[in-house]
């Protein structure tokens, strides 16, 4: 019987993709995929370092690692090696370090590995076979944008796009391997294609081309900047029927002075400008963003600033995190660093906000009374009950009974919110 591996993923929508590529590289060499929490005999924690929290999450990862199996192998990729080095991560008990280009090479590695030390039989027997609905598809790697704040940028290097053709060719592959939604993932997506100006490829080309792909019944986008969204854009976007009526639009402050100072080269005004855009050509989308609460120097009246453009608007779900100081970075050297204190309570405050506009967002759907389509995934417990989750095109969660709807399938119906405030799947109004 093979070994037993477990993969734990830190981070974004790439790192995402970077893991479900290295376990399929490990199952085709015989390999058994287990849950993260069950003993096994290789570890792999794709890891990230956006931020401190981020580097914490990725050292605890490694001594639980360690814990549930002293014996075991313990492999750390991506990000957190680039900018800690492999000497420094093989410290914390790390038996491989894979900087981001090496992911691919994860069985080599492990083969060249285990040739150094006895084999030892695995203890564990039994792996599963997941079925998946979504596929992130990685399409464009590095970023040249060097905001402020970020370390990015010297994890990942410079932009680097995926041909049109590459992208097609292994989306076509997911579809008939079951995969119903593609997510166009990377760490700048909108900025694809600009490495390579001389073929000629843009991201609406391959929006397109990925839309023309058999199979393919919903696209998302991951992370857009607001710059990207033009008239021509949405428009585009508004007339491929599959791109879902979901837009990650990343904002990080609603100040322009601290836009500024996060060198984020763009104004609230032309946010603003590529919000209308979308709701333009699409009826009431799902906005959602990311802000950064504390940055250097962030006054209380910069912070209500973006209290107030939060709520003109409107968005969906709000991500927020804390400023986190990155060695390296600009702002790491910036004057007026704000106490953790003052970071948790903005932060607490914009939470507040961000709950009451997703409510008014969903309950605005469901009475609206016009039906949707829900793609359904896996089975969660909620309440002390099993139930099949789901999402909308807006990336609305819903629940069903178990028996109503089987993984990947996507049924019209209506939604409602149920006297504990869960969104549920109204099966009795199907079309």
């Amino acid at each position: 019987m093979g070994k037993t591996v477990a993969f734990h993923n830190l981070g974004c929508k790439v790192n995402s993709y970077e893991t479900e590529k290295m376990m399929l590289s490990l199952k085709d060499r015989g390999y058994i995929i287990v849950p993260f929490d069950q003993r096994a005999d290789v570890y792999v924690i794709n890891t990230c370092t956006v931020t401190n929290i981020a580097d914490r999450k990725t050292r605890q990862m490694i001594h639980r690692s360690k814990k549930q199996n002293p014996d075991a192998v313990i492999v750390a990729a991506g990000c957190y090696v680039n900018t800690h080095g492999e000497e420094s991560v093989k410290t914390e008990g790390v038996d491989i370090c894979l900087f981001n280009k090496d992911k691919e090479l994860i069985g080599e590695k492990l083969d060249e590995f285990e040739s150094g030390r006895a084999a030892k039989e695995p203890e564990t027997a039994g792996g599963e076979d997941v079925f998946h609905t979504r596929c992130f598809m990685k399409v464009q790697d590095g970023c040249d944008a060097f905001c402020s704040y970020c370390i990015i940028p010297y994890a990942r290097g410079r932009i680097s796009s995926r041909p049109v053709s590459e992208v097609i060719r292994e989306v076509s592959e997911q579809t008939a391997a079951g995969y119903r939604e593609i997510v166009l993932t990377g760490i700048h997506v909108s900025s694809y294609g600009k490495d390579r100006p001389e073929d000629g490829e843009s991201l609406t080309d391959l929006i397109k081309g990925v839309a023309g792909v058999k199979g393919v019944e919903r696209i998302r986008l991951s992370s857009l900047e607001p710059r990207v969204v033009t008239e021509e854009f949405a428009r585009m976007l508004s007339q491929t029927e599959q791109v879902c009526p979901h837009f990650h639009l990343s904002l990080q402050s609603g100040s322009d002075p601290v836009l500024k100072r996060m060198n984020r080269h763009y104004t609230t005004a032309r946010y603003m400008e590529g919000v209308e855009m979308l709701r333009k050509y699409y009826d009431d989308p799902a906005i959602t963003t990311d802000i950064i609460t504390g940055f250097p120097g962030e006054s209380e009246e910069e912070f209500a600033q973006t209290l107030s453009f939060v709520e003109r608007i409107g968005f969906y779900e709000t991500h927020i995190f804390k400023y986190s100081r990155r060695a390296g970075t600009v702002a790491d050297g910036m004057a007026g660093q704000l106490d953790e204190k003052t970071k948790h309570e903005r932060s607490e405050r914009l939470a507040i906000l961000n709950t009451r506009k997703k409510k008014e967002y969903e309950d605005r759907h469901i009475a609206s009374g016009k039906p949707v389509e829900v793609l359904f995934e896996d089975i969660e417990e909620i309440k002390g009950k099993k139930m099949r989750t789901g999402y909308t095109g807006e990336y609305i969660k819903v629940y069903a009974v178990p028996d109503l709807a089987a993984e990947g399938q996507i049924l019209t119906g209506h939604i409602r919110r149920d006297k504990e405030g869960i969104i549920e799947f109204d099966h009795g109004m199907l079309s």
